[in-house]
């Protein structure tokens, strides 16, 4: 039995309970222990400081500021968070940006129960885990640069984009990340100037053809 978790304390990001649970089960299943859960990314990082976890387990797509700005934010707070990043989505862009912001593995959610706690071991032991099903694509991307648009937009425009383009209202987007609306409207310029399109639908289907959201 892997036993590279025997002992490691594990702080849960993810916004649906019923995967939690699953996670948890896993984990204490392998000898771990969840010493926190969270279905948000602003608690994560109140409950990385509150409970110093040697490793986190957090999804990209959550209420709030979601998962990649949680991110940014924890790994200012303490750089040396280990942070496994997971996503319901097979695409490459937002990998890439995961890893550039220092998480130290992704893993896509289709993955077996055992490829999990394989990936989630790695990284409470301080080395680096991608998803193989994603490994040949972010390479991919990272040599061939800007293969597509999307990957141009700022950290805050990407999570922007992501956010209205699951239908969110500049307004809600703007309380989520603290922002003024007219910021969040800048934000919104640019990211229409930069991927050329003219509304939301068209932000939805970039995001739909990058594998960012689901159809």
């Amino acid at each position: 039995m892997n036993n590279s978790l025997q002992g490691k304390r594990v702080l849960l990001a993810d916004d649906h309970a019923v995967v939690r649970l699953g996670f948890r089960l896993l984990l204490e299943g392998a000898g771990a222990s969840v010493v926190a859960e969270t279905d948000n990314g602003e608690s994560a990082v109140r409950l990385y400081a509150e409970t110093n976890p040697d490793v986190v387990v957090m999804d990209v797509s959550m209420p709030g500021i979601g998962g990649l700005a949680a991110l940014e934010r924890l790994l200012v707070w303490e750089a040396k968070a280990k942070v496994l990043m997971l996503s319901a989505h097979n695409d490459d862009i937002v990998p890439v940006r995961a890893l550039k912001l220092g998480a130290r593995g992704y893993l896509c959610k289709r993955a077996s129960p055992d490829e999990f706690l394989r990936a989630v071991g790695q990284v409470a032991n301080d080395r680096r885990y991608l998803d193989p099903e994603l490994a040949q694509t972010v390479a991919l991307a990272q040599l061939s640069g800007s293969a597509s648009p999307v990957e141009t937009l700022t950290e805050k425009e990407l999570a922007v984009f992501l956010k209205l383009a699951e239908g969110r209202s500049v307004n809600d987007v703007a309380a989520d990340f603290c922002l003024s609306p007219s910021t969040v409207g800048t934000h919104l310029y640019h990211i229409k100037q930069k991927l050329n399109v003219h509304n939301a639908a068209e932000l939805t289907l970039v995001a739909v053809r990058n594998g960012l959201i689901e159809a």
